[in-house]
């Protein structure tokens, strides 16, 4: 199982926050949702997106941003625009003395902003998706990624159906969005993880984690991690380190038990299954190491989640 894979193994999206914005004339929109993950992609017009960073960039038609909760983060018309709307938590917006806006900005189906996208030849329109919880892995991977990214040239094609169907009503229509939501985060990620800032610089620790998140179920040494990238065990020991900030074994124990989680969360597989597949011997060997990280035992856990 590579990265990705392991990122929408588990609990995909479920009636995920989506939504078309329209905006035209001064504007500007503060993101202070705190969700896991975003992800925006500019359909028509100019905006300027700024990170928890402070740096402004500017996008266009078919650029897209990955933005990491609970960083804030900003669009607006033009840089440096003081916020004029604030997204909360819960995707509550309010004005900046916290008043909460009015029923008006709404403007259509899954469409809100302050004016409508026909009327206005130089609107900006923003496909907006929002995973409002993470899985463990997702979690696990995402803390690779920088608080937000931006994505210049993003898939024409995807961004023109996304932008279609939120506008569709048709029966099953929620369903189809949050799989379209998951091709985008998918396509997105895939593009960070590859050759973006969420990989390690040293190409032979990016083979290390790769082996890790691959196939975990393997009972990995650190030696025998060495050896299937060409390092010493303690060159990869402390190349491991310096890159990822743990060691090797301590990374594969939290991916094992991250998958372990959302295993839990999203089947129905008896703990030996869970326990085989994620590298552990038996189901008394993964429920030590589980209660050990979590607090409670595998099964406890399954129970609160169906809870």
């Amino acid at each position: 199982m590579t990265a990705i894979d392991a990122l929408l193994d588990g609990p995909r999206a479920q009636r995920a926050f989506l939504l078309k914005a329209v905006f035209a004339g001064a504007w500007a929109i503060g993101v202070e949702d705190e969700a896991p993950l975003s992800v925006v992609v500019v359909a028509r017009g100019r905006t300027v997106f700024t990170g928890d960073d402070g740096v402004a960039h500017d996008l266009g038609p078919g650029d897209a941003v990955l933005a990491r909760g609970p960083a804030p983060y900003s669009f607006a018309d033009r840089a440096g625009r003081p916020v004029g709307i604030r997204v909360l938590p819960g995707q509550v917006c309010v004005d900046p003395e916290g008043q909460v806006l009015p029923d008006e900005m709404l403007t259509g189906v899954r469409t809100w902003g302050n004016t409508r996208e026909h009327d206005r030849d130089d609107a900006t329109v923003l496909l907006i998706g929002t995973y409002e919880h993470a899985t463990s892995v997702g979690a696990l991977l995402l803390s690779r990624l920088p608080p937000s990214a931006v994505l210049h040239g993003f898939d024409p094609v995807l961004t023109a159906l996304l932008a279609t169907e939120l506008e569709g009503a048709d029966a099953g229509q929620s369903v189809v969005l949050d799989r379209l939501l998951d091709l985008v985060l998918v396509k997105a990620v895939r593009t960070l993880l590859a050759d973006g800032p969420a990989l390690p610089a040293d190409a032979a620790v990016a083979r290390a984690l790769a082996a890790i998140e691959a196939r975990p179920e393997l009972p990995w040494t650190v030696a025998s991690l060495g050896a299937h990238v060409g390092l010493s065990r303690a060159a990869l020991a402390r190349r491991f380190g310096r890159s990822v900030g743990e060691p090797p074994l301590t990374y594969l124990t939290r991916w094992r038990l991250a998958l372990a989680a959302d295993l839990l969360a999203g089947t129905d597989l008896p703990l030996a299954a869970v326990a085989g597949r994620v590298g552990y011997a038996s189901p008394f060997a993964l429920s030590a190491a589980f209660k050990r990280a979590h607090g409670v035992a595998p099964a406890t856990y399954r129970l609160g989640l169906a809870g």
